[in-house]
């Protein structure tokens, strides 16, 4: 990995703009235009309902193939300029009750007016202002299939973007129902601004996105997306196999340190307002850092921050007891693992391919090929498709156009 990708823990594709891009961040930001008013939505509680429409960029073909080029991203499958809208809409919370949540709705400029749709699921975040809807840092992907021709829908997950509340970190049913419910709400947001969402859906997401990629494809197959029709399957990076391949990693050096802290401790605080892990931080985290921890995952915080604060190792993060647990999970920690698990135990009935890294030290090659074999034992035609001796942002880097020229151009 990159020395700034270590200090940033797991990060988007797109933040290499910021990072080392400030070329493509200005040709990008350069083409943001006037667009027409926010379109505001019908009142009530239904998931998927929108309440707004809001434009927040524009660009060109030419300005999203510099950005793209600037990263290092392939552009063979780019056709037309993009517009980008955060729309607003309805979901439910963990426990069932209604909430809003924000996500990112990209359209081609140009092409037919009906389009199928790629639900595109972003990594690991902490700050909730990076989320797609909010940063053009968190976009690039989402252009990239929008200029390919497809409508994108890029939820925020709960509690980031301008949702309330705490995002509750790799919780798959609250990811999956947000993501489910941008779908309808992407369907809507299209329609009211002149293009048709065919139902055709295909499915991508990056790191923690992967793994809920995998987990939105198996909804809609179950037809929790009335509608929508499951055509292709391309997640990247997943941590598909929490309790067998990704939690012992942190102990066994697979997980670089950095990530590896950043994961752990946000994983361990979130999941503890949903499974009970602990009482008090310091029966999971040594000190000083039981008493910050919790604090830094309100949303307002950069990752590279979280990390100065906290140990430069897993041993050094945890109690000695609790670190024996990522090899022996107990408790409330092994029914977390156990909920956000399983997302490969399904049969798809499209083509999945897996995109993965050999040299990887965020999320191991072994969770794709750990769902790989879950998969083909259901029956599935799946492939793992190693990028090669690439870091997990590589992986990224190296599957995206890949990802784009498979699923095709989306109008009609």
């Amino acid at each position: 990995m990159t020395e700034d990708t270590r200090k940033a823990g797991e990060k988007q594709l797109s933040r290499r703009i910021r990072k080392g891009g400030a070329v493509a961040a200005a040709a990008l930001l350069a083409g943001l235009a006037a667009a027409p008013a926010a379109v505001a939505g019908p009142r009530g509680d239904h998931r998927g309902e929108v309440v707004s429409v809001v434009p927040v960029a524009r660009h060109s073909r030419a300005e999203v193939a510099r950005g793209l080029e600037e990263l290092h991203v392939g552009t063979d499958s780019l056709r037309y300029g993009v517009r980008a809208y955060r729309v607003t809409y309805r979901t439910v919370d963990p426990y069932g009750r209604p909430t809003t949540v924000t996500g990112l709705l990209t359209l081609p400029e140009g092409g037919g007016r009906t389009l199928g749709l790629v639900s595109d699921t972003h990594g690991t975040m902490a700050d909730r202002d990076y989320a797609p809807s909010v940063s053009e840092d968190a976009r690039a992907q989402s252009y990239l299939f929008a200029s390919a021709g497809h409508a994108v829908a890029a939820p925020d997950y709960l509690g980031l973007g301008k949702g309330p509340g705490r995002h509750p970190y790799m919780d798959t049913r609250s990811a999956v129902t947000a993501s489910v419910d941008m779908l309808r709400a992407a369907r809507t947001a299209a329609g009211r601004l002149g293009r048709t969402v065919n139902g055709d859906l295909y499915a991508t997401g990056f790191s923690q996105g992967g793994q809920v990629a995998m987990a939105v494809g198996r909804a809609v197959q179950h037809g929790d997306a009335p509608g929508f029709r499951l055509k292709a399957l391309a997640p990247v990076a997943g941590p598909y196999d929490l309790a067998g391949t990704e939690v012992p990693a942190l102990a066994d050096g697979r997980v670089n340190d950095t990530s590896g802290v950043l994961y752990i401790s946000y994983f361990l605080t979130a999941q503890n307002r949903l499974h009970h892990i602990y009482d008090n931080p310091a029966q999971v985290f040594r000190a000083p850092y039981a008493d910050r921890v919790e604090g830094l995952f309100d949303g307002r915080h950069e990752e590279e921050g979280i990390v100065r604060q906290l140990a430069p190792n897993v041993k050094e993060l945890l109690t000695d007891d609790f670190y024996r647990q990522l090899t022996h999970p107990t408790g409330g920690f092994l029914a977390a693992l156990r909920a956000n698990d399983h997302t490969c135990d399904w049969k798809p009935d499209v083509p999945v391919r897996l995109y993965a890294g050999e040299k990887d030290t965020d999320v191991p090659i072994g969770n794709a090929r750990t769902c790989a074999r879950t998969l083909a034992r259901q029956g599935a035609r799946v492939r793992v498709l190693d990028q090669g001796d690439v870091d997990h942002v590589g992986s990224y880097v190296t599957a995206l156009p890949k990802i784009a020229r498979w699923f095709g151009g989306g109008t009609a």
